[in-house]
């Protein structure tokens, strides 16, 4: 697991996720059962996202929809950022989202 992405500015915590949804590895400020929350919840958005990405490829007949390479949820405070089977959780005011998105690029294609 990369802790290093606890390095950049504004990364509250790091998970690594099975393909069942289930917690491997998790760093950072939440307890054992945010961390596997957030791993759950990251398994069902990735999966709501790739549905709708092949619906979109589907219905357009346009090649780049997929696969999707990331996602990101913004709220007003924090956002979660997910690539592959990697998700963090990053504070907006203090990251930069297309930081943590290259870096968790880099980290999933491990």
């Amino acid at each position: 697991m990369n802790k290093r992405l606890l390095a950049l500015d504004g990364v509250q915590v790091i998970c690594l996720f099975r393909d069942d949804g289930s917690l491997v590895e998790g760093y950072g400020i939440l307890d054992e059962a945010g961390m596997a929350g957030l791993a759950h919840f990251a398994h069902e958005y990735k999966r709501m996202v790739q549905a709708n990405a092949d619906q979109l490829s589907m219905f357009t007949q346009l090649r780049g929809w997929t696969p999707p390479r990331g996602w990101i949820v913004r709220g007003v405070g924090v956002s979660v950022c997910s690539v592959g089977n990697l998700v963090c959780l990053v504070e907006n005011q203090e990251a930069s989202i297309n930081e943590v998105m290259n870096e968790l690029r880099e980290a999933a294609s491990y």
